[in-house]
């Protein structure tokens, strides 16, 4: 199963976001020779998830980085 994609990390800066494995960026696990793949949120802003066919429920209380009301 793969992990929870989460909607508003806190440093995606950090991470490479390419496959389930979100390697840290000076550690690249994949092999390929290419950079890092950005998260979403990076290149579509706060809101990406909410346009699009992404499969993720922003209303699932499960879902990590879920930004809380109020």
């Amino acid at each position: 199963m793969a992990k929870k994609f989460p909607l508003h990390p806190k440093n995606p800066e950090r991470i490479c976001w390419g496959c389930d494995k979100y390697c840290s960026v000076d550690d690249l696990g994949c092999g390929n020779g290419s950079g890092r793949t950005q998260h979403p949120s990076e290149l579509l802003g706060e809101d990406w998830y909410l346009f699009g066919d992404w499969g993720i429920d922003p209303d699932d209380p499960a879902t990590p980085g879920k930004k809380k009301d109020g």
